[in-house]
């Protein structure tokens, strides 16, 4: 027994020593990388992405899929305002910005045009997180810096920036959700995003992740599609089936959620959900308890600010997690959780304050731009 503890307490110290040497060399290959407060590494990323530097300024082009969603529309508006600023305007000679639609094979081939047409980098929000790998073959041929943002590529040999999702739905959200029911069981209503999306996978995988240690929860699924008006749809017509829910964690287009309830007579039940202003509004306004959670629109000058620094030669984490904003319905306070003037569609979390003073907007910046293709 002792010969056996002896090994084992070698073993326990020979194992610690290899996961620190594992922590400094990570922290070793991503010393010096670009911005290190915004830019930080994702949980359990070791490598880092780097180009050769080319003189600018630069032509950069936007390529976004699923439409007629206001963060879209938001983040397209923020990377315009950012774009136009005079320090960030010398470096580029042209913004491009696409919208494709939910068609994967319209945005490979709008990615390919732009690659063809010699832009220097392209940032994109994937449609599907596994069907690139064959134009960022052809983008790296080509010369052309690709970042993938929001809902990321499976591919490590692009610049990935994105939040941790499972933490941002799992961990932080749908927690939050169960510790403000009144006990641990029941049903829960789980509102998903669009299907065959990363983002979505990855979000659903958090809320089962923690959902797994209460056995007397009871989770109903239907999607929602990140929508308002089809989120308050699935909602009344599962409330319609199944009766009343003890708690209820939605993605994104949670507004529906609350209109919902409303509709109903559904009584307040804890709801997990985005920052958009109007579902915000409606916690804080009806003492629904619940939490707000936010990837904010910013992630698009984030991201097109990464793609100009690796044309200059910056190096990054391969894969980035920006932070996760949220706020909880007791801490609300308005014109600075939500905000009673502007319209429900305002993602109230604008930009991420870490990453520099002109990467949060105001309301009227975002108003002067539009989200039109051009």
């Amino acid at each position: 027994m002792k010969s056996y503890l002896s090994r084992l307490r070698t073993l326990t110290r020979a194992v610690s020593a290899l996961a620190v040497a594992s922590v400094l060399l990570v922290q070793t290959a991503q010393a010096g990388t670009f911005m290190p407060e915004c830019y930080k590494p994702g949980l359990g990323d070791t490598g880092t992405i780097k180009h050769a530097k080319k003189e600018g300024p630069y032509r950069v082009a936007l390529v976004n899929g699923h439409t007629g969603i206001p963060w879209r529309e938001q983040m397209i508006k923020s990377v315009k305002v950012w774009a136009a600023a005079p320090e960030n305007a010398k470096n580029i000679t042209e913004l491009k910005v696409v919208s494709t639609g939910s068609d994967v094979a319209a945005q490979i081939a709008a990615i390919d045009n732009f690659i063809q047409a010699g832009y220097d980098a392209i940032a994109f929000i994937a449609v599907n997180p596994t069907a690139f790998d064959a134009v960022i073959k052809r983008a790296k041929q080509a010369g052309t810096v690709l970042v993938s943002f929001d809902n990321p590529v499976d591919n490590p040999s692009v610049l990935r920036i994105t939040p941790e999702w499972i933490e941002f739905e799992g961990i932080i959200k749908a927690q939050s959700v169960v510790n403000q029911m009144k006990e641990p069981k029941g049903k829960i209503l789980e509102i998903r995003g669009i299907q065959g999306n990363s983002t979505d996978r990855d979000r659903h995988l958090g809320v089962q992740k923690v959902l797994a240690k209460y056995p007397d929860i009871e989770v109903v699924e239907v999607v929602g599609n990140w929508d308002t008006g089809t989120v308050q749809k699935v909602t009344a017509d599962a409330i319609a089936v199944h009766g009343f829910f003890d708690a209820i964690i939605c993605q994104h287009g949670c507004r529906g959620v609350t209109n919902a309830i409303k509709a109903t007579g559904h009584p307040p039940v804890p709801v997990g959900g985005d920052a958009e202003n109007g579902f915000v509004k409606a916690l804080a306004m009806n003492d629904i308890p619940g939490i707000s959670v936010s990837t904010s629109p910013g992630q698009g000058p984030v991201a097109v600010r990464a793609a100009i620094a690796l044309l200059q030669g910056g190096e990054f984490p391969a894969l980035v997690n920006v932070p996760t904003p949220y706020v909880e319905t007791k801490d609300m306070k308005p014109n600075v959780n939500y905000f009673p003037d502007e319209p429900d569609t305002l993602e109230t979390v604008t930009g991420y304050a870490v990453c520099g003073a002109d990467m949060v907007f105001t309301p009227a910046q975002l108003n002067a731009q539009s989200a039109d293709n051009n």
